[in-house]
């Protein structure tokens, strides 16, 4: 018995794949504009130049559209080339001004990314799925960075790495950028050199 062989076009699958890219583009431009809670998938639609279906057949509803928009920005940080350059510092303090120019460039990379994520936390239905999906990696690379920290004695005595590594997280996590550039206006250079003085006295002899 003859057995009917799956149709595939090449043509056809690149031209879903522009589609679904040009709805997430949209979409990441429209949570920008307004605000997460203010764009509706009929307004994704739209700004794509498509159907309302065509957005739920390409990319879905708005929470998959914008965990795709955060898995592509926020998540994707360059974490193991900041973790070899921290590891080659000669001491402590080299190894946080590392650390403060890898964060910064990858907040500053993905800082839109990273205002959509904000905008979407207070009424984005799995919020605390969201916030996991965008801080689990950062958190883990900053643990890293603690571990090394303790490793080759550059810590306070009264520090571990388990404590250390939320304190990296309080100055170099994206609240700490956000807040200075974002909210207080300052500029990236000012930022990453007043979070790598504070990271400095808070962890170090």
């Amino acid at each position: 018995m003859s057995q009917t062989r799956a149709y595939h076009s090449p043509r056809r699958t690149r031209a879903a794949a522009a589609t679904r890219r040009d709805i997430v583009e949209a979409a990441r431009r429209l949570f920008l504009d307004r605000g997460y809670a203010q764009v509706t998938v009929a307004d994704i639609a739209q700004a794509a130049g498509t159907a309302v279906k065509t957005v739920y057949a390409s990319a879905g509803g708005k929470a998959e559209i914008l965990r795709e928009i955060v898995g592509a920005g926020v998540a994707g940080s360059d974490a193991e080339e900041t973790l070899r350059r921290v590891r080659a510092c000669p001491d402590g303090a080299s190894a946080l001004a590392e650390l403060a120019r890898g964060t910064r460039r990858g907040n500053e990379e993905h800082r839109e990314a990273v205002s959509v994520l904000y905008s979407a936390l207070p009424v984005h239905e799995s919020a605390e799925a969201l916030w996991a999906q965008a801080t689990t990696g950062y958190r883990e690379a900053l643990g890293e960075v603690a571990n090394h920290l303790a490793a080759t004695g550059a810590l306070r005595p009264d520090l571990d790495a388990a404590r250390c590594a939320d304190l990296l997280w309080l100055c170099f996590g994206f609240g700490a950028w956000r807040t200075l550039v974002a909210e207080c206006g300052w500029d990236w250079d000012a930022a990453e050199r007043e979070l790598t003085r504070m990271a400095t006295g808070m962890l170090l002899p």
